[in-house]
């Protein structure tokens, strides 16, 4: 398998540092309200992922941290708790937000067939571990006190920008005139906060009562449960800059090492070709689009049709195309369910083929294109068995095709259909030549194919 590391800026072979067990780590939620899309596409990111790395064999030791403490409104150390602002505003405990929202996190999990990694390890239930990490960052020398708060000293950390690649300078020059003046460097971040007497989430430290710095946390419970190096780390492009670049400064500050080896990051959904966020309305959750009667899978199915590492346009005509294509997708699979018995010769081309894309940096699109491919063939029950075993990795519940599968209005039948998805397939890789072969085989089979923006309609000629 190759994987493209964000921290060396390119794709790389990837083998476990120890054994058969991949041990993997990624960003989980601030749990202080619902989980929108644009978060659910990393999560589906690294459930596809784990599924990739258990399809080639390999088990899975996966943690994913709840954020219920620490993580406030600015990543950069600046304004209110989330957790404390959200409980101030509803009139609830900062535990009870986090139990309410977190259920509705792996409620939506369930509905997009997203696995739940083997460890989910909340911050609050770990505080000695952070506190014990803090420490020993100080006696290091790399800790340091202000009136507010224990500081990470960034000009003790040489490799400082590893990640991203940013310019340390450049940054320090840009920082904000109102940032704490307290700070060695502006840049410097918070590995523990001083708590205000109204505060209402403290623990007692040797510097009085106080509370984990965000990126403290994931540094803390990576390092308890995967050990001081692991495989691979996963999260959003938006991580990169500041969350993810101080995780590596503290825990290689700490152990010597920079704690993944491989870093691994979903870009950004875009709603409208645009930003998503709260001030324009368009930050849908999952429930928001069932209860306008999509699915949550034809999400998903929205998703595997770019690669993580692109940027993914949200719109409701594009969710409509994938609608639309998940139905004809449990259609066809159904025709090979009743398909005839027996082997069939290219199956084992088509599990090369979908092996070769799935391995390949996890070109997921590339892999659905061949899936497509695989079912224009004659009715066939090694068809369907081979779909099912591909699923392993989609994710799409193909095995309850009968229950998901609606009637088109006007039926076409399936190889056509088959042949017309290829074809639409084709055209979204900008292959023009195979396009138009598929085209001129549907009008020679007696169709004709009419596209919009995001879907296709197939028609007798």
């Amino acid at each position: 398998m190759k994987f493209f590391n964000t921290l060396t800026r390119k794709k790389e072979e990837f083998q476990p540092l120890q054994g058969n067990t991949v041990r993997m780590y990624s960003c989980g939620p601030t749990v202080y309200n619902y989980a929108h899309i644009g978060n659910m596409r990393a999560y589906i990111f690294m459930d596809l992922l784990r599924r990739a790395l258990q399809y080639e064999g390999y088990k899975m030791k996966g943690a994913m941290n709840i954020t219920d403490v620490g993580h406030l409104t600015s990543d950069a150390d600046d304004g209110d708790d989330k957790m404390e602002k959200a409980a101030k505003e509803q009139k609830k405990t900062p535990y009870e937000i986090a139990a309410m929202y977190t259920e509705y996190f792996f409620a939506d999990f369930k509905k997009l067939n997203i696995g739940r990694p083997e460890i989910v390890c909340k911050a609050t239930d770990h505080i000695d571990d952070m506190l014990k990490f803090v420490y020993a960052l100080c006696d290091k020398g790399y800790g340091y006190e202000t009136s507010d708060g224990i500081y990470f000293d960034i000009d003790r950390f040489d490799h400082y920008g590893q990640l991203s690649g940013v310019n340390l300078e450049g940054q320090q020059a840009g920082a904000r005139v109102e940032v704490n003046d307290e700070k060695r460097n502006p840049i410097d971040f918070a590995l523990w906060k001083k708590a205000p007497k109204e505060h209402i989430m403290q623990w007692d430290s040797k510097w009085g009562m106080g509370y984990p710095g965000w990126h403290i946390e994931c540094s803390a419970m990576s390092r308890k449960y995967l050990g001081d190096q692991f495989d691979i780390h996963t999260g959003g492009v938006d991580h990169i800059p500041i969350h993810h670049e101080n995780e590596i400064a503290q825990s290689e500050a700490l152990t010597g090492k920079n704690p993944s080896k491989f870093w691994m990051h979903c870009e950004f959904l875009q709603v409208n070709g645009g930003k998503m966020s709260k001030s324009l309305g368009n930050c849908y959750t999952i429930a928001q689009l069932e209860e306008m009667g999509y699915a949550p899978l034809c999400y998903r199915y929205l998703c595997l049709n770019a690669h993580y590492r692109k940027t993914l346009n949200f719109t409701f005509e594009s969710l409509d195309g994938a609608k639309t294509s998940l139905n004809r997708l449990y259609q066809l699979v159904l025709k090979h369910k009743d398909g005839a018995d027996g082997e069939n010769e290219k199956v084992a081309e088509y599990d090369k083929q979908f092996e070769e894309n799935v391995t390949d940096d996890l070109n997921i699109p590339g892999a659905l294109g061949v899936l497509w491919t695989m079912l224009k063939e004659p009715a066939s029950k090694a068809i369907y068995a081979e779909a099912l075993k591909m699923d392993k990795v989609f994710g799409l519940s193909l095995d309850k095709a009968k229950e998901m599968v609606t009637v088109e209005e006007e039926l076409v039948p399936a190889e056509i259909m088959a042949i017309a998805e290829e074809r639409w397939q084709a055209k979204q890789a900008k292959d023009w030549t195979k396009a138009d072969e598929l085209r001129k085989k549907l009008f020679e089979l007696g169709y004709s194919v009419k596209d919009s923006k995001t879907d296709f309609k197939v028609s007798k000629n």
